[in-house]
């Protein structure tokens, strides 16, 4: 029901983790996928073609159809060769996931001026880029009366959505993801396109980085494994089947929970006058809120 099958998808961050479970579902459900990883470390140094290629060959074993990439989408042009890619080797593009990341951890007054450039550069621009190039090629097959639902599904994380010490650059990029989606699936819907956004929570690479975390993410000896980035896929297979009926959302998933999040919204506290605050009458005045927020 959510017809994927002959559908033409980009899966950033493919060669690992989430990225990796993503290709392989959206694969086995009938997609032609463009693998697409610089296979970097979780601190985004080095370049190495080999997880690219492994999951392509996966994919391609189990009789799907895919290709390696190793475009840079942190980039403009990387991410235009990206969407290129998929163009030239299947004919066509549907569906851009965008899950590319690294991960370089520090408090802000140890935070190197590259350490916080690069990390907001692989996440936020890695998912503009990709978006750009696949809304541009979208919008003129649009005009040129070709009527065929596009999906964008976009990663963010609970670490930018509910702020984290020590990760002001990670946490930063993420939050910006969540609002990207919001503004590019009200700029896009002319066009046919939906464009969603999940929250994992889920064992990876760069959660594993963090202290504290393997611990509490190790898989259990038996039963069911919540922490297990496979978890995380079938919502976003779901959000790029031709039928998803959403758009501008995010949902949380973690194991077999998925919750929809709401954005930014007014509480019902609120102080008001007529004219312009005075100081002194502000400050006493904003012990109103005093009440509904905690230290």
């Amino acid at each position: 029901m959510i017809e994927l099958d002959g559908r033409v998808a980009i899966v950033t961050g493919a060669g690992r983790g989430l990225g990796r479970e993503h290709a392989r579902l959206l694969a086995v459900s009938g997609a032609s996928v463009v693998v697409n990883d610089l296979g970097v470390s979780a601190e985004g140094t080095g370049i190495d073609p080999t997880p690219a290629d492994e999951v392509a060959s996966e994919i391609r074993d189990a009789g799907g159809r895919a290709i390696a990439n190793y475009a840079d989408v942190s980039t403009w042009d990387g991410a235009h060769q990206v969407v290129e890619a998929a163009i030239e080797g299947f004919g066509e593009l549907d569906i851009v996931v965008n899950n590319a990341g690294i991960l370089r951890d520090s408090t802000i007054v140890n935070m190197t001026e590259a350490d916080f450039d690069d990390v907001v550069r692989v996440h936020l621009k890695g998912h503009a880029g990709p978006t750009k190039w696949a809304a541009t090629y979208w919008r003129e097959q649009y005009k040129q009366g070709v009527a065929r639902r596009r999906n964008l599904v976009h990663t963010s994380s609970t670490s930018g959505l509910y702020a984290n010490p020590g990760q002001a650059n990670y946490g930063s990029a993420k939050s910006g993801i969540a609002t990207f989606n919001q503004i590019v699936a009200q700029e896009l819907e002319h066009y046919d396109v939906v464009s969603n956004c999940v929250v994992p929570g889920a064992r990876t690479r760069l959660t594993l980085g963090s202290p504290g975390l393997p611990e509490l993410m190790e898989a259990p000896a038996e039963g069911f494994d919540v922490w297990d980035p496979a978890n995380v896929s079938p919502l976003v297979a779901y959000l790029s089947g031709a039928s998803c009926r959403f758009n501008g959302q995010t949902f949380y998933i973690q194991g077999g929970t998925i919750r929809r999040l709401e954005p930014w919204t007014l509480t019902g506290d609120s102080i008001e006058r007529s004219t312009r605050w005075e100081l002194d009458d502000l400050a006493s005045a904003m012990s109103a809120f005093a009440g509904s927020v905690t230290d």
